[in-house]
């Protein structure tokens, strides 16, 4: 038992972020993971230099800039979810179908009826149901992870398809619809960015400074040493894919809180965006680390790119590009920076 023991405590973030280095070998990943963000943060601010001076009036406008956090805030949430998946060594496809999924089915007539609480209510359980779909089926089906949520996605998308007919859900509570007008900022913040804010602390807290946390990075780092050392892999992964859901379930409910409406095609090619924003974070697709900081850092700079390119008014083909070459661009100057960081 000693030795899977010290695998599983290997790959715990507590454990491998105060472990020094021997005779001036490699940095502690605490240090490695402070300079990938901030090497974000420089592509960030770049980011923001650019929008300031080719948009000056409009990109540093203060509605422009809370409608940034905004819309950060909707898929931000979504990858907070994705980075426990992704850390654990899964991947979850779903993501967008399900949010649009959560979305249609909490605008129905039916759901409308019983207001603010029903809305919130269908499109949390939504959410929580489908990711539960996917957790048996991964954890306890044994599946392959990339299956599962690929049969999810179509499936979601076409239920969706047919809750609606093809049609727009408006909204006619106006609880909901208060809280994405002005009147409803608290001190200039929009209120679905207070959620996103709330989500990422819960979220750091819930992977940096609990057992669960530690769990997830163990069975990330190495499932068979994990259950050695007395995880219950299937059932962490199970409570993994719950966690998604309902993450996707409280982004449905902002999408709908910001567009004031259910449709069968939100969350178009979130799955992508929250899988790439968690990558360039610092999240390792192989699993065994993961950070919501890099992941948060990920979807801002995600969001600003987007951004900027509509206030510039560049085709959708040329915004699709250079947001790829950003991407790349981000990750080469994380890992020659990581490289000097080990070196």
């Amino acid at each position: 038992m000693t030795q899977p023991a010290s695998a599983a405590q290997k790959d715990a973030p507590a454990a491998t972020a105060t472990s020094a280095p021997a005779g001036g070998g490699r940095k502690p990943l605490g240090l490695r993971a402070d300079v990938r963000n901030l090497s974000l943060l420089g592509v960030l601010a770049v980011l923001i230099a650019v929008g300031g001076i080719t948009k000056p009036d409009e990109f540093l406008a203060a509605s422009n800039l809370q409608l940034v956090l905004t819309q950060a805030s909707v898929i931000g949430v979504v990858t907070v979810g994705m980075t426990f998946v992704i850390t654990s060594g899964g991947i979850d496809l779903s993501v967008g179908a399900i949010v649009a999924l959560a979305s249609v089915w909490a605008t129905t007539v039916a759901t409308q009826e019983y207001g603010f609480a029903g809305i919130l209510f269908t499109a949390v359980i939504v959410g929580v149901g489908c990711g539960l779909v996917n957790g048996v089926l991964i954890a306890y089906g044994g599946m392959v992870p990339f299956i599962a949520t690929l049969a999810m996605l179509a499936s979601a998308r076409g239920l969706a398809l047919q809750i609606t007919d093809g049609k727009t859900q408006i909204v006619t509570v106006n609880e909901v619809l208060d809280l994405g007008v002005k009147d409803a900022y608290i001190l200039g913040v929009p209120p679905l960015v207070l959620v996103f804010a709330a989500v990422t602390v819960i979220g750091w807290l819930l992977l940096n400074r609990t057992t669960f946390g530690r769990r997830t990075v163990a069975v990330g780092g190495n499932a068979e040493a994990a259950r050695l050392a007395g995880i219950d892999v299937r059932r962490q992964r199970l409570y993994l894919y719950l966690l998604s859901g309902l993450c996707c379930g409280i982004a449905a409910f902002m999408l709908i809180v910001l567009s004031g409406s259910g449709q069968n095609t939100n969350g178009n090619l979130y799955e992508l965006d929250a899988i790439a924003a968690a990558i360039i974070g610092g999240t390792l697709l192989s699993g065994g680390r993961g950070t919501i900081v890099g992941s948060v850092l990920g979807v801002l700079v995600f969001t600003t790119i987007t951004n900027i390119f509509a206030l510039n008014n560049l085709e959708t083909a040329v915004q699709q590009i250079a947001k790829g070459a950003i991407i790349v661009a981000a990750v080469l100057v994380q890992r020659r920076t990581l490289r000097g960081a080990d070196a």
